[in-house]
């Protein structure tokens, strides 16, 4: 088996063993490349048939090419999609343009998760983050549980040894489960271009700007990039020293922004 067979059997194990444990259970899908491949993952462990719904929370703030790949796909898909919003933080005035972006995510990202989980009563959530991703996502664990609040201790995390996971909860906690927490960013791009995956064509170069890190318009930057195709962006990769997410204005305000937001319950 290749890198990428031994990493897609490893994702699909996990994504089988949360959906049998837990069958209230869904998938967040932001539209981009790691929770695409992720969602692609889920079908082929079920034969292209996803048994539990995929959910995306909107900020309402999103590039206009995640809604259309979103609406795209879903449909050729046939996913059971579930959009949700924080409309009462929405019709308040809360937005990335004139709020504090630790408070704007807060309300819009974390809130409505939180609010979410509460209407759809999940027990538990795939997503797909990765350790390389960020510094405070290298301290997850596959199967990452949660309080009754959906607040994330980083410090009080079980320990997976030898691929040993303990993917039962307690009875008071929510589960966060990460089936892709061991592939690096080139990896995703490997399997994307392996698989032939669809995938937002804002990743892709035009003008001599790419994106790699896609999510609200008024809080992603692009970055120097002549790669227009998934083959140029893995071999851009092998070089750059330039960070994943540093067009992401919620990582360039506070060092400790991330690591506050994921403590309350940030994806």
């Amino acid at each position: 088996m290749t890198h990428l067979d031994n990493l897609e059997a490893k994702s699909i194990y996990i994504i089988r063993e949360a959906y049998k444990q837990y069958h209230d259970i869904a998938q967040l899908w932001s539209i981009g490349k790691d929770s695409t491949t992720l969602l692609w993952l889920c079908r082929k462990a079920f034969y292209g048939h996803l048994p539990f719904p995929v959910m995306h929370i909107d900020t309402s703030f999103k590039f206009k090419e995640i809604y259309q790949f979103r609406d795209e796909y879903a449909k050729k898909w046939n996913l059971k999609l579930i959009v949700e919003r924080n409309e009462a933080a929405l019709k308040a005035g809360m937005n990335p343009k004139t709020k504090d972006k630790l408070e704007c995510c807060g309300q819009l990202k974390t809130e409505a998760l939180k609010q979410a989980i509460e209407k759809h009563k999940f027990k538990a959530l795939l997503l797909g983050i990765r350790r390389d991703e960020h510094g405070i996502r290298a301290k997850e664990r596959v199967f990452s549980p949660r309080n009754q609040q959906f607040q994330w201790n980083y410090k009080d995390q079980p320990a997976e040894l030898w691929d040993q996971y303990k993917s039962k909860q307690a009875s008071e906690q929510h589960l966060r489960v990460h089936p892709l927490l061991d592939w690096t960013e080139k990896d995703i791009w490997a399997y994307i271009e392996r698989e032939n995956i669809p995938i937002v064509d804002l990743y892709f170069a035009k003008n001599g700007k790419r994106f790699r890190s896609i999510g609200c318009e008024t809080c992603c930057g692009p970055v120097d990039s002549c790669a227009s195709n998934i083959h140029e962006i893995v071999e851009e990769l092998e070089t750059t020293k330039i960070a994943e997410r540093s067009g992401r204005a919620q990582d360039k305000e506070n060092v400790y922004v991330m690591n506050k937001l994921r403590a309350l319950g940030y994806m």
